[in-house]
């Protein structure tokens, strides 16, 4: 995984990435995942309006990162503006939980492997934005992470083959984390910016408030806790009844319900009693299928993340969690000391 860290103005941060990559011989438009047609463009050039009323700060530093990389500014916000509308290859779980004494969010990242040296851990302290850390399989578009104010929110893609101009559901993570201090400031934004992409949105504050926002282009609906089951949980398919009509049939979700159905059942026995431990053997797969994958076939589990939110630590493990123990980033810890 790739660790960086974007300080300054949101341009500066952008800048001074994308010329250290293009320095170093990398450039974004040669990659082989970077596919841009017509039918991006011109979808991007429909997100662009909305990306300039209420995302100032992403358009910077996309304009950053192009000029650093002395590449065209459109055919970059293509690539990114673009991503979860046309494609179908993210396969991730999400879960949260609270007790008396734990907060708790976690992900794992399912994707593919030949891209794993390139996938980012980003450490955000830019002005105008709330210093926050999260981790993508691309860049400027996030997954999952947590800011400064003890908001955690993860992302697991949902392909219905709808999508409509907007922020899709990286980038919507991006939003909240550098814009809300808590579940309610999130809830109200989804409700209010235009939503390109169909996914679930799982969330956790620092009081305790958890939610999953089922939400895709016209299209939004919650999942609540109970005091029986404290626990929240998302994966590649719709729960809600409004929403799994729009399911496309025949999609290989890498075995997404019984993901589910593993984290459910496992917080359900444990209850009153979540731990660190506990959160992490579910994602390492001790309790039943989570990221057994057979990485002969080009995919699995590539990183694994805990926020302890009301400890505000965050643990990662940096490929498969069946295979290598969770540390805790200290960079972190040191950093948010300080916030």
């Amino acid at each position: 995984m790739i660790h960086a860290r974007f300080t300054h103005t949101p341009y500066e941060a952008g800048y001074r990435w994308g010329k250290r990559l293009y320095d170093h011989g990398f450039h974004i438009h040669q990659n082989t995942h970077f596919v841009i047609d017509e039918k991006r463009k011109n979808f991007a050039s429909l997100c662009m309006p909305i990306y300039e009323r209420y995302a100032q700060n992403i358009l910077s530093e996309i304009k950053g990162i192009a000029d650093g990389q002395k590449m065209p500014f459109e055919e970059l916000c293509a690539f990114l503006f673009s991503m979860y509308c046309f494609d179908l290859d993210h396969h991730c779980t999400c879960f949260a939980c609270y007790d008396d004494d734990h907060i708790f969010l976690a992900r794992n990242s399912d994707f593919l492997t030949e891209m794993e040296q390139q996938y980012m851990n980003c450490l955000y302290q830019c002005s105008d934005m709330i210093p926050f850390q999260a981790n993508t399989t691309a860049f400027v578009q996030m997954e999952d992470g947590m800011n400064a104010y003890g908001l955690a929110v993860g992302l697991t893609f949902v392909y219905t083959n709808q999508r409509k101009p907007g922020l899709n559901g990286g980038m919507l993570i991006r939003y909240l984390l550098e814009h809300c201090r808590n579940v309610k400031d999130a809830y109200a934004i989804l409700q209010r910016i235009p939503i390109a992409s169909s996914q679930t949105l799982t969330m956790a504050d620092s009081q305790g408030n958890l939610l999953v926002v089922e939400c895709m282009p016209d299209h939004i609906e919650t999942i609540k806790p109970n005091q029986n089951k404290p626990f929240v949980a998302g994966v590649n398919r719709f729960q809600t009844s409004t929403l799994k009509q729009f399911h496309v049939q025949g999609v290989d979700d890498w075995r997404s319900m019984e993901r589910y159905q593993t984290v459910r059942n496992t917080l359900h026995q444990h209850a009153s009693d979540f731990s660190l431990q506990l959160v992490e053997d579910i994602l390492s797969g001790n309790y039943g299928f989570m990221c057994q994958y057979d990485r002969k076939q080009g995919a699995d589990t590539v990183w694994s993340v805990v926020y302890d939110v009301k400890a505000n630590a965050i643990y990662r493990v940096e490929g498969n969690p069946s295979r290598i123990a969770f540390k805790e980033d200290l960079r972190w810890k040191k950093i948010s000391e300080h916030i």
